[in-house]
């Protein structure tokens, strides 16, 4: 049970602490990153609504906290689309703010 949620807890928690440590600075530019995440967000959103309601895709409710918003989507799949963009922005910075001192 939780298992999608604990993933995602995961990927955080592997991401997180570039933040602080290597002071990549993408926490502190929140319209930056909304404006990067949000619109890809929604788009992949749109998709994964179409392919619930075609019957394509489903989700598993043991592996859920089983809160589910409107059109069939748990609550850990919109998680997902801003935790993992989230997790590949600060890994990205991280590696180029580690270039950039080596310089």
């Amino acid at each position: 049970m939780y298992a999608y949620l604990a993933v995602l807890g995961g990927c955080l928690l592997c991401a997180l602490w570039l933040e602080p440590v290597l002071k990549v600075g993408v926490l502190r530019q929140r319209r930056r990153l909304a404006v990067t995440v949000l619109p890809v967000a929604a788009v992949f959103l749109l998709w994964d609504l179409a392919a619930v309601a075609a019957g394509q895709w489903s989700f598993d409710p043991t592996q859920l906290l089983g809160v589910w918003l409107p059109g069939g989507l748990p609550l850990e799949e919109v998680l997902f689309f801003l935790v993992v963009p989230l997790c590949a922005i600060l890994g990205f910075e991280a590696v180029r703010t580690v270039l950039a001192r080596r310089r």
